[in-house]
């Protein structure tokens, strides 16, 4: 299984590892049958993804994922974070290989899930706004 630069870069090298003390928002998916589990946690200013940081748990594909779709939501807004596609976090990574796809769906549902979060603890229903983050079912990512 051949993984891009990218993916090699961003599991030898993570960015924003760890986890955000007053976060505003946090998102876990993940089933621990198939050994991902993400957490996402996001600060928001001024509607705005200000800081976002993750812990996952799982195989290099994963905390690739995590990584390089963190970049890609912090200092945008709510609204712009929804956007993020598992699609765009495989083309951004280069590509992924087919039994690691998953993966990105994943880091697509941590985000989706921190937002959830972010508008539950401020009384507002998210399924208008975010939809249902599914929960995973189908797990290719041995760990």
């Amino acid at each position: 299984m051949l993984y891009s630069e990218k993916v090699m870069d961003h599991f030898a090298s993570p960015r924003n590892v760890g986890e955000i003390v007053d976060a505003d928002g946090i998102g876990e998916v993940g089933n621990a049958k198939c050994g991902d589990i993400m957490k996402m946690y996001i600060k928001v200013e001024g509607n705005k993804i200000s800081d976002v940081k993750f812990k996952t748990f799982g195989c290099g594909a994963a905390i690739a994922t995590s990584s390089i779709a963190t970049e890609m939501i912090i200092g945008h807004t709510i609204e712009e974070a929804l956007q993020l596609t598992n699609k765009a976090v495989v083309e951004a990574l280069d590509g992924l290989p087919n039994s690691k796809l998953h993966c990105s769906v994943l880091a697509e549902q941590a985000i989706k899930a921190a937002i959830s979060d972010y508008y539950v603890k401020r009384g507002v229903d998210p399924t208008p706004i975010v939809g249902t983050v599914k929960e995973c079912d189908a797990c290719h990512c041995g760990g």
